[in-house]
């Protein structure tokens, strides 16, 4: 493929091999006493009780402090967070518009089982859902990029359901953000990076401000930048040349005519002409802050933050004859660039991304009672466009047609209401019971606007056509809930927490959810723990009217809206909620001091789990419904008529599954005198999940599978059971290192090019390494380099069907390299880069 850049790996691993030598050395000095104990932090997650630390918590959590995070070398908080928590894996590479807004997820359930908060409140979600298949597909939760690490003081992980606690969502966990909150100071850094030979250079600034306000409040201030250039993988296409790069000719298979022989060499990056492979570029503006006020007995508190992010992705290069007008016998062709003689084009997604959010409250006590009175107000809106495009029939009809077409757009928002309370009340246990009580009000809408003329005149334009007016809409809901949660400790050692939850929905109805939690001290070396809970999730507004078309060159598919008309004309039904049960069973192990070892093997059963369904394909499948074809017309959308393959795809309550797993977190601090500090982690995540009951297909749709082997594989298969993180962070004088190493476990996927016949795909075993120096050359300036994914490893590339004689790839695309995109430790490769931090 094209090469971009390089550097020598070779020196890096040398690097790398020396360091870790020179800790393997560290460890063998002899321990000294003053090293502070892995899990001392104080937690606010997963209980509503004070004091408790990470440790001494009856439920799995991890505490990511500012430091830690900060020697991860990718200025993007879902890098930071699948680099350090092992049951976190982030989204490598999106479809269409999901590759603009990247998304992450937990335990191996959807991007929506996990529930972000920010200082204890909830995130709103984004509005670009991710609609194409494969392991993140339906996810519409709250962007973790438009939070900058630097802003944040820690992050606490709570690996359990949590629903009776937080609200729909927390199925599978909960993401908890605490902003810093100094009262002075600041630190800021300035880094750049780039991937060994994919592109993707990239440039991040940051700079974090902290003062008192009067002589009881602070407010503190974080601004960061950050410009991220493509990534190219791969760019052959089956369309132009054969698996060398070989220019196909009027004998080969597939053939080209005589024009097309003379006009494919003049594409641009020839051979590599197809781009769709490789990361967005994009440009991001991050402003945050967060400030309170203590009036005396009452707080008044505020944080918020701003977005605005510009990105763009590369689709299917169009070759040169694609876009084409005959005229009295003489056929001329169309190039957006204006260029003779046309040497095709590659059309790009891109977005105008506006996102804030604002919280406001007061906390206090009165009456032996804490309150927490809060308001938050979230919203997300993404403006789509297609540019460096055409609409081919407008050009064909009229001999005209824009290069940039405005599509319409996504917007969602939240406004939620809180009012929070705890009391101790005194019962003669072992430590006074702590009451939690309160109320949530929700209200939620999601809109999508319609494209101008030219993105709907037919098909629209190319690789992306505008929302119609029938895709048009605005949709709402309310929610009230109200919970109650009792901690007790009623023997010195055993710790009791039960909460229950009810909430009511005004499009589905009321739930009522419970959890109940214990952890028995049988010393201070020894402890078990374990919890059971109920939990569901809300269908999000888009996974339930998301409507619009997706194509490529040869196929064109309508995201059917779950709840719409035309969804019933076939036989489904409006989306309703999840439901989930979950059981989780574990160790917390002190066996000497500063040495903690967690083990928790858990379960969770989600009923009526919400799903995209396979292709179902009205014409050019192995089977074929005019249904299908009725459901799309009665739905107003206009498909190419150039398409081989058309069909539709639908979120519906389509499965019940069981995840189970085991989680290990294993941590030691040492201090080595003269010989320096470290701190050690062994962390892991065994995560299976299994499709226990599928449901069938609509009477009209026959016997068929609604998910297809494809489909099913996203559950199970796709994302790797193990995941395995080794770290240690190592200090002496002026100078310090982080190594990391990361086992993922092998994984597999299924594809078809016809939705009839499937074929595995698999990722091997996978070790990535990750090293980063620091020299600490003053007080307030510390200089670094690093590497993640050292050793360059890359995911291997889609096959080709067995036998084929056209060169038809298993999974029916057009770039002949294309690599597997379920890949978890992404596609680019290896990423090195500088850094330098300042503090004041």
């Amino acid at each position: 493929m094209k090469t971009v850049t390089s550097i020598s790996r070779g020196a890096l691993a040398v690097a790398l091999a020396s360091l870790s030598i020179a800790a393997a050395h560290a460890q063998a000095v002899e321990v000294a006493a003053q090293a502070s104990a892995p899990g001392d932090d104080i937690i606010v997650t997963g209980t509503r009780a004070t004091g408790i630390t990470a440790a001494e918590s009856a439920a799995p959590i991890k505490v990511l402090d500012a430091d830690l995070m900060s020697h991860v070398g990718q200025p993007n908080l879902n890098q930071v967070l699948t680099q350090l928590v092992p049951s976190f894996t982030a989204q490598a590479f999106g479809g269409d518009t999901a590759n603009l807004t990247l998304s992450a997820r937990l335990r191996g359930l959807s991007p929506n089982h996990a529930l972000v908060l920010i200082n204890g409140k909830r995130r709103h979600g984004t509005s670009n859902l991710a609609v194409l298949g494969g392991p993140y597909q339906g996810a519409a939760t709250a962007d973790l990029d438009l939070i900058s690490p630097s802003s944040i003081k820690r992050i606490e992980v709570l690996e359990d359901g949590a629903a009776a606690q937080y609200g729909s969502d927390a199925i599978a966990g909960v993401i908890n953000i605490i902003l810093k909150d100094d009262k002075e100071g600041g630190d800021g850094y300035v880094t750049a990076g780039e991937n060994y030979d994919t592109g993707g250079r990239t440039y991040a600034g940051t700079l974090h401000l902290a003062t008192k306000i009067g002589d009881a409040g602070f407010i503190n201030v974080t601004g960061f930048y950050r410009y991220h250039d493509f990534t190219q993988v791969g760019g052959l296409d089956r369309r132009v040349t054969d698996i060398n790069g070989n220019l196909l000719s009027s004998t080969t298979n597939p053939s080209i005519s005589p024009i097309q022989q003379q006009l494919y060499p003049g594409m641009s990056d020839f051979p590599y002409v197809n781009k769709i492979s490789g990361d967005a570029q994009s440009r991001l503006i991050n402003l945050q802050y967060n400030s309170a006020y203590d009036f005396g007995g009452v707080e008044a508190y505020s944080f918020g933050t701003y977005s605005r992010r510009v990105a763009s992705a590369y689709e299917n290069v169009r070759v040169p004859t694609r876009v084409s007008r005959t005229v009295a016998g003489v056929t001329t062709y169309f190039d957006p660039d204006g260029d003779s003689p046309v040497n095709g084009f590659s059309p790009r997604e891109k977005i105008r991304e506006e996102d804030m959010a604002f919280t406001g409250g007061l906390r206090g006590d009165a009456s032996g009672f804490h309150y927490d009175l809060s308001t938050t107000f979230g919203q997300d809106k993404n403006e789509i466009y297609t540019v460096n495009s055409a609409n081919a029939s407008l050009y064909a009809d009229t001999g005209f047609t824009p290069t940039t077409f405005y599509n319409g757009f996504f917007k969602s928002s939240e406004f939620t209401a809180n009012a929070d309370f705890t009391h101790e009340i005194e019962a003669g246990m072992a430590a006074p019971i702590n009451l939690a009580f309160g109320g949530e009000y929700r209200k939620n809408v999601y809109e999508i606007g319609s494209g101008d003329a030219a993105s709907i005149y037919k098909e629209g334009g190319q690789s992306y056509p505008g929302f119609r007016p029938s895709d048009a809409g605005v949709n709402g809901r309310e929610s009230q809930a109200g919970y109650v949660d009792i901690a007790l400790m009623p023997v010195d050692g055993l710790k009791v927490d039960v909460a229950g939850r009810y909430e009511h929905y005004s499009d589905f109805g009321s739930k009522f959810i419970y959890k109940g939690t214990t952890r028995y001290d049988f010393s201070d070396a020894f402890a078990l723990r374990g919890t059971f809970s109920t939990g569901f999730r809300a269908p999000t507004l888009a996974e339930s009217f998301y409507s619009a078309t997706n194509v490529s060159p040869t196929a064109a598919f309508v995201q059917l809206p779950a709840n719409s008309a035309a969804a019933k004309l076939i036989g489904f039904d409006n989306l309703k909620p999840e439901k989930s049960t979950n059981y989780s069973l574990g160790t917390v192990i002190r066996p000497v001091p500063r040495l903690t070892i967690t083990i928790d093997a858990y379960q969770v059963k989600i009923e009526d789990r919400i799903l995209g369904t396979g292709s179902i394909f009205g014409q050019g499948g192995a089977s074929n419904f005019p249904i299908v074809t009725a459901a799309i017309l009665a739905n107003g959308n206009v498909l190419d008529p150039t398409v081989s393959q058309t069909g539709i795809n639908i979120f519906t309550n389509g499965a019940d599954t069981r995840t189970r797993g085991i989680d290990l977190v294993a941590s030691y601090a040492s201090d080595f005198g003269d010989y320096g500090k470290a701190t050690w982690t062994l962390s892991g995540n065994y995560n299976k999940t299994k499709i226990t009951k599928l449901a069938t297909a609509p009477a009209a749709l026959g016997n068929i599978s609604l998910f297809d082997a494809g489909a099913r594989a996203n559950i199970e298969t796709a994302s790797p059971r193990v995941k395995v993180i080794g770290s240690t962070f190592y200090s002496i004088d002026k100078f310090s290192m982080t190594l990391r190493g990361t086992v993922y476990g092998k994984s597999s996927s299924k594809y078809s090019p016809d939705g009839g016949t499937f074929y595995t795909q698999k990722i091997g075993t996978a070790f990535i390494g990750d090293v980063e120096l620091n020299f600490k050359a003053t007080d307030d300036l510390e200089l670094s380099i690093g590497a993640n994914n050292v050793f360059n490893k890359r995911p291997p590339t889609l096959g080709l069907v067995p036998g084929t004689t056209n060169n038809t790839l298993v999974g029916g695309g057009n770039q002949l390299d294309a690599p597997l995109t379920f890949s978890p430790y992404g596609i680019n490769g290896g990423y090195y880069y500088a850094r330098m931090n300042v503090s004041f």
